[in-house]
């Protein structure tokens, strides 16, 4: 079984993918042969790009890259995420990337080349681990989807969701344009209201009886959109929330 595919620039076709079994090595570049006849090859045509670019090596559950430029830095980003990524220095070898979807970067003559390499097989720790004497696990992030809250967070990463992974956060104006057709009575205040609030329980800011006099937040809603991200808080598929779900009529308690 295959552990990780690899989607080539321009790829439209499921037979276009190359899937690499635990143990395999892809080697990518400008050339279109290398030494070894039989070794698996993407071939990227860009003249900044080294014959010899790199390869990466699948595992059981994971793969890593071989930066094989002398002169040129990899970045892997995470395009689902909130800005992740990680850079490989000219020569690194055999470096773990550790995102489910990632997107490699490779310095063109016109801006980038990319290719995707997704992580399909997932490896789990048996139910069974958690289970013993003591009281249960308190979950850290405790949130509920059919509050009004969760509907500004779903808004508020939106755009990261979709794939532009350096987009800018929605102004107020935006979110309440993007909430009002499952919760008509928003504006300014009340927006603002539940980001306070979400900023509260999700740990960035402590509660009103709590604050120092005159202590203010400052990049609240960049700091609430990178935690939810980060953590898969919210998710692609709360989306629907904005367009077929109303919340909860409730909004919730004052802090």
């Amino acid at each position: 079984m295959e552990s990780i595919i690899v989607v080539p620039p321009g790829c439209t076709r499921v037979e276009e993918q190359i899937r690499l079994a635990p143990g395999e090595v892809l080697h990518f570049g400008r050339a279109r042969r290398t030494a070894a006849p039989d070794a698996l090859r993407l071939v990227i045509g860009d003249e900044a790009v080294s014959r010899t670019a790199g390869c990466l090596t699948a595992g059981a559950a994971f793969w890593s890259l071989s930066n094989l430029s002398r002169h040129h830095t990899y970045v892997v980003e995470n395009p689902e995420g909130a800005g992740e990524h990680i850079k490989l220095a000219p020569g690194r070898v055999e470096a773990p990337v550790p995102f489910e979807f990632s997107r490699v970067l490779l310095p063109a003559r016109e801006g980038m080349a990319t290719f995707d390499v997704w992580t399909p097989r997932h490896l789990y720790v048996s139910a069974a681990h958690e289970r013993g004497e003591g009281h249960t696990t308190a979950h850290a992030f405790s949130l509920d989807r059919s509050k009004r809250y969760f509907l500004v967070l779903a808004a508020l990463c939106e755009p990261r969701l979709r794939g532009r992974t350096l987009a800018p956060l929605p102004t107020s104006a935006q979110l309440i344009s993007r909430v009002e057709a499952v919760w008509p009575e928003a504006n300014r205040a009340s927006v603002q209201w539940n980001i306070d609030y979400l900023a509260v329980k999700l740990g960035l800011k402590p509660a009103r009886e709590q604050s120092v006099c005159g202590e203010r937040m400052h990049g609240k809603k960049e700091q609430l959109a990178s935690l939810a991200l980060r953590f898969d808080l919210v998710g692609e598929d709360d989306l629907e929330l904005l367009e077929t779900v109303a919340p909860d009529v409730c909004s919730p308690l004052p802090l």
